[in-house]
């Protein structure tokens, strides 16, 4: 391991030599200078890992020294070491990215102790979490093999989930890789799960987990009540591993009350998951009561334009027509705009349906543009680019509108993503549907261990947009192809974000319960 270095700023820096020597002993290189003025010249020219500084100096105080080292560099952890305990010194401490604040005197085992704390921190980590990891995997195998039910596969799914962040902070290629196999392999166990058991959640006489088609009257229309405005913001595509990564964000202004996951329909594709959602109704169901208004997928038309009409729809079922909402879709900057100059206008509303299209956007443009490939090339940077978005969006910024009033917020999705790897060739006839994880034709011929089919698509709750037309959704990592341009279709569409199959990543979803802070 590298030697770390340190500098150590004290205008009575000989009466600190035993501590300098102490530190030292440990393993560490310690330069020494009396003032603030050398300090900012010495960063300039030499590489430093920790600067301890004392506050109370002639020329320049620490407080002074610090900032004018941030300007050279904003990286270098600074320790701050005073006399003085003042909450005004502290602020300003704070305020300027202090690393660690000591209060004089200082015995050496805190100055070590804060050294260690900053400089072996993510080692530290990392090594902790691989060794938490190696502990969890026994267990998390077991219960793989253990014939999970729908609710410890939304378990396991949000512990693998938990296991991939972590694994963000350990430097072991390794351990990355075991957890990687490790959730191949709960897809290939989650796909088995589904084949089994999604046509007997259709039928309304069998136990059921919560889906597309009653998310809203479980988990939304509840909590509506008079006098404190309800926000039902769906962000479209957003999976429960990229809404850990905004969860930070929410906080600062949000109390997370209810962090749970429900099941997207199949296909896990916008215009069936989502008109699900808003309508209460299965897709056959949906067609059967509003023929004029569904659209399968080889008919011309916009396939989302009626969700509002669903939702009417609903509450009439449901004896809530008299409700008073709103109902905002986004997707474009414009619209986001709009939205956000007019949330303080929603707050007379008893419900705020707010659909936003960004991630869906995110990962279709991703296939699109080579930019976008490399700038989301993996998992952990397909979040940290949701991350990014979120943080800067102007939904971000109409949030903290009404974070200081009281209102409740429930944030979820129609469906998640997955990138596939694996082709899967499919021969069909012309009227067979394009999409990558789902199909649906006539005389569809494919490898039956590949896909997961229904032949008669009233089983999986679907219309049936032809005579002997059948459903038939991609497994796992795969991808469905035709022979024809096969190479190339094969290697265009290899490594994208994809939906409408049958993934954990896909089907299991964000569900989440907030409150302003203030209520």
């Amino acid at each position: 391991m590298l030697q770390a270095k340190i500098l150590w700023v004290d205008d009575e820096i000989e009466s600190l030599q035993s501590q300098k020597i102490f530190l030292e002993n440990k393993g560490y290189e310690v330069h020494t200078l009396t003032n603030g003025f050398d300090a900012i010249e010495y960063v300039k020219e030499n590489a430093v890992d920790v600067v301890l500084m004392d506050e109370s100096m002639p020329g320049l105080t620490g407080l002074q020294t610090l900032a004018r080292i941030k300007e050279v560099n904003s990286q270098i952890p600074v320790v701050l070491i005073t006399k003085n305990e003042t909450e005004n010194l502290m602020d300003d401490a704070i305020g300027n990215e202090i690393s660690d604040y000591l209060i004089k005197p200082v015995n050496p085992n805190q100055v070590w102790l804060s050294l260690k704390k900053i400089i072996d921190n993510r080692r530290l980590v990392a090594e902790k979490t691989t060794t938490a990891y190696q502990q969890q995997f026994t267990q998390l195998f077991t219960a793989l093999n253990n014939n999970p039910d729908y609710n410890e596969w939304m378990d396991i799914y949000k512990k693998l989930v938990y296991w991939e962040l972590e694994m963000e902070k350990s430097d072991s290629p390794e351990m990355q890789e075991i957890l990687h196999s490790q959730k191949q392999e709960a897809n290939t166990e989650f796909f088995k799960f589904i084949s089994r058991n999604y046509a007997s959640w259709i039928d309304p006489k069998n136990s059921a987990p919560i889906m597309s088609n009653n998310l809203l009257q479980y988990k939304v229309l509840p909590h509506v009540e008079k006098g404190t405005p309800t926000f039902f913001l769906l962000i479209d595509n957003l999976r429960f591993d990229q809404w850990k990564a905004i969860q930070p964000l929410f906080a600062e202004n949000f109390r997370i009350l209810e962090e749970e996951t429900f099941y997207s329909i199949l296909p896990t594709a916008t215009q069936y998951s989502r008109n699900a959602i808003f309508s209460g109704l299965l897709p056959i169901d949906i067609e059967k009561q509003f023929p004029v208004e569904w659209k399968n997928d080889d008919e011309q038309g916009g396939k989302n334009l009626y969700e509002e009409t669903f939702f009417k729809g609903l509450l009439k079922r449901l004896r809530k027509d008299n409700m008073k909402y709103s109902y905002t879709k986004v997707v474009n900057n414009n619209d986001a705009l709009q939205m956000a100059n007019n949330i303080h206008n929603m707050m007379g509303n008893d419900l705020n349906i707010i659909i936003y299209n960004f991630v869906d956007m995110l990962s279709h443009a991703r296939t699109e543009m080579e930019v976008l490939k490399e700038l989301a090339g993996d998992e952990t940077s397909y979040r940290s680019i949701t991350r990014s978005w979120f943080e800067h969006s102007p939904l971000n910024q109409a949030l903290k509108k009404i974070a200081d009033k009281k209102v409740n917020l429930i944030l979820a999705t129609d469906h998640g993503t997955v990138k596939v790897k694996t082709p899967c060739k499919v021969i069909g006839d012309k009227q067979t549907t394009t999409n990558l994880r789902y199909k649906h034709g006539r005389n569809l011929n494919y490898e039956p261990k590949e896909v997961l089919a229904f032949k008669d698509p009233r089983h999986a709750g679907l219309p049936t947009p032809n005579v002997n037309s059948s459903f038939i959704f991609a497994k796992e990592d795969g991808f469905l192809c035709y022979p024809n341009n096969y190479n190339h279709f094969v290697n265009y569409y290899r490594n994208t974000f994809q939906h409408g199959g049958v993934s954990m990543e896909e089907m299991i979803v964000p569900v989440i319960k907030m409150v302003s802070k203030v209520s």
